[in-house]
Formats: structure tokens, C-alpha cells, sequence
């Protein structure tokens, strides 16, 4: 699958980057994250690759039901370790599925989607983007290490600046 190469390529930068942090900056809470750590952000990505992986065999996924593993956002070595596993798994075939959400917290009955496992794969991918964008800018608060230029970019806005600079 196409995507399993682009999530790996995004999870090869992210677990780079987690091993050339200090245990301490992987934990420090960030003033520009308001208050939040690298480890959350990485926490949150791994948890919605969790969900999806939960969810294939019965064919609902929830993202808002994720554990919040506060182990994994303290033990860099744990998320990198699942960063591997969740990409050794991602080559699935695609299938129908129903994502589950509140999308509002006064509401008691969720709001269902159909959807399917490349759409939710491809969506895990942009929201991982998303964050490593974040953590780049909790990166520049807590520690010195270069990321790449690309680190948190989409692949497109990759695409147009390399048009751009021709």
C-alpha cells in the first residue's frame, strides 16, 4: 500500500527524532504546547493508529475512545517501539468500516460514518503530519537537535516548495 510507505517515511523522521531527545525534553511541558509535552503529541498519534488497528476486525473505530497511556508519553523507547509495530501492521486490505464520534460533548447518541480502512489509514496519516508540526515547535523550546525541513510538512507543501524554488 502506497500509504504504508508514506506513514513509514513520516514514522522513521518522528522515531529519529524521539531518539535524539533526552528522556527530560520528551517529558517537558511545553510553554508554546500550552502545557503540553512531546510525549503527549506522541502519545495521541500512536493512540488513533491504535483505534484503527482495534476497530478493523469488528468494523467500528472510535477514536475518542483511545486508553490515554500515560506510559507511552513518558517512555520514548515504548513509542518508538510502537511506531514499528503499528506501520508492520498497516498492510491490510481495505474493508468497509463505521467511524463513531460525539463530535459534541452534550450529545448522547454518536454520530455514525461510513467509511473504510484506506480512508481512516490516509486521514491517520494528515492528523500525524499535524502533530509532528506541533512537536516541531515543542522540539525548538526544549532542545537544540535539528529536525529536517520536511519534519511536520505535508507532502504536498513539500511538492510546491521544491516547484517554488526552481
Amino acid at each position: 500500500m502506497q500509504l504504508q510507505q508514506a506513514i513509514n517515511n513520516v514514522f522513521v523522521q518522528l522515531a529519529s527524532t524521539l531518539q535524539q531527545l533526552s528522556a527530560e525534553e520528551y517529558t517537558q511541558t511545553c510553554r508554546s504546547l500550552h502545557g503540553n509535552t512531546i510525549g503527549q503529541h506522541v502519545r495521541h498519534i500512536i493512540e488513533l493508529f491504535q483505534c484503527l488497528e482495534n476497530g478493523y476486525e469488528n468494523g467500528l473505530v472510535n477514536y475518542e475512545k483511545r486508553k490515554r497511556d500515560k506510559i507511552i508519553e513518558t517512555d520514548k523507547q515504548l513509542a518508538t517501539d510502537l511506531l514499528k509495530s503499528i506501520n508492520d501492521k498497516l498492510a491490510r486490505n481495505n474493508k468497509s468500516l463505521r467511524l463513531e464520534a460525539f463530535y459534541d460533548e452534550h450529545v448522547t447518541e454518536p454520530v455514525v460514518i461510513d467509511t473504510n480502512y484506506f480512508r481512516e489509514v490516509a486521514y491517520n496519516l494528515e492528523h500525524t503530519i499535524h502533530h509532528m508540526a506541533l512537536i516541531r515547535i515543542g522540539v525548538s523550546e526544549v532542545s537544540s537537535i535539528h529536525l529536517p525541513d520536511d519534519f511536520g510538512v505535508a507532502s504536498s507543501t513539500v511538492k510546491f516548495r521544491k516547484q517554488c524554488a526552481q
